[in-house]
């Protein structure tokens, strides 16, 4: 456990130990009542029964986004069977987001134009958000942010990112480990990572299934910036596909040139028109099996309209290891 968790869990005067063997996609949790539309307070978790919680695009068939749509428009299927949706919100709720942000060598001329990025992201999302910044090269660092484990401010966004010069090596899957648990200690129910990386991993204690299968086991979106080289070397755009695939994000590769500011933007846009579902899934007496999720939308007079969520998801996650990251 990093020391800003411990500050963090102590502050609040919560004793607790993270352990990612127990149903962490299906985040041990309850639902109160749903608040009346368009009530500006958080919808309340509590710690009875499991929920699994699904932030859904939905898309026309010329890729526009489709607002307004109800509970009722949605249907949810696990393992082929429908579910009962027993929590709904609308697009533009807030979201805990942390920026998973490469330091190793390679990237030291990419850094001022990855800040801007973070600018822009932060510009553009809602107000309410929480962020944070985790660094990494050989060691992962989640970043104090003016001594708080969140912000909605834009520079103090902006200051983590260049506090740390380039250098080393890259332990991606460390750095994504310790994204999922900072993001835990969270406000909000929609929670993303966002990675920007210019290659794969040559540094990590943990391996891509242990990422993958806590990726599973966690109801936050994946969104990916590929900074990729004209070489090629020791990078894997195909992890960063698959972890955003599975999860229901994006994974970018933007051309030699191209801004990183634009899609920075285009990921917040994202977040701020997915709606947010839940229910409750049915017991099984293979609890660590993976489970399959199809949501899928009807609105009369739309024509076909597709979705974009996660594929699925582990009761069970895998066992990480120590991530050798440096504390802040």
């Amino acid at each position: 456990m990093s020391r800003l968790l411990r500050q963090c869990l102590t502050a609040t005067g919560v004793v607790a130990v993270v352990l990612f063997i127990g149903h962490a996609a299906c985040s041990q949790v309850g639902t109160t009542p749903l608040p009346p539309q368009g009530a500006n307070r958080p919808f309340v978790l509590s710690s009875n029964t499991d929920l699994v919680a699904l932030p859904v695009s939905a898309f026309d068939a010329h890729g526009d986004f489709v607002a307004g749509l109800t509970i009722g428009n949605f249907r949810v299927f696990e393992d082929g069977q429908i579910q009962s949706i027993s929590f709904f919100e609308q697009e533009d709720t807030p979201v805990t987001v942390g920026l998973i942000v490469d330091h190793s060598g390679s990237m030291g001329p990419k850094l001022p134009e990855v800040a801007a990025a973070v600018l822009a992201f932060a510009h553009s999302s809602n107000s309410e958000d929480e962020m944070f910044v985790v660094d990494f090269d050989d060691n992962v660092s989640v970043e104090l942010l003016s001594g708080q484990p969140f912000t909605s401010d834009a520079q103090e966004l902006e200051k983590a990112v260049t506090a740390v010069s380039a250098r080393g090596q890259t332990a991606l899957y460390d750095a994504v480990v310790e994204g999922f648990i900072h993001l835990k200690l969270g406000k909000w129910n929609k929670k993303a990572l966002i990675v920007v990386s210019d290659g794969g991993d040559n540094e990590s204690r943990n391996n891509f299934s242990q990422v993958l299968e806590m990726a599973r086991s966690s109801h936050a979106v994946i969104y990916a910036i590929g900074l990729l080289s004209e070489s090629g070397r020791e990078e894997n755009p195909g992890v960063l596909r698959r972890l955003c695939r599975d999860t229901g994000g994006i994974a970018f590769f933007p051309p030699k040139g191209a801004s990183i500011e634009n899609i920075s933007m285009q990921i917040a846009r994202d977040l701020r028109k997915q709606y947010m579902l839940g229910y409750v899934p049915p017991k099984n007496s293979d609890g660590n099996s993976f489970r399959k999720i199809e949501v899928r939308v009807s609105v009369p007079g739309r024509g076909k309209v597709r979705v974009r969520s996660r594929t699925g998801y582990s009761p069970v996650a895998a066992p990480m290891a120590q991530s050798g990251r440096s504390a802040p």
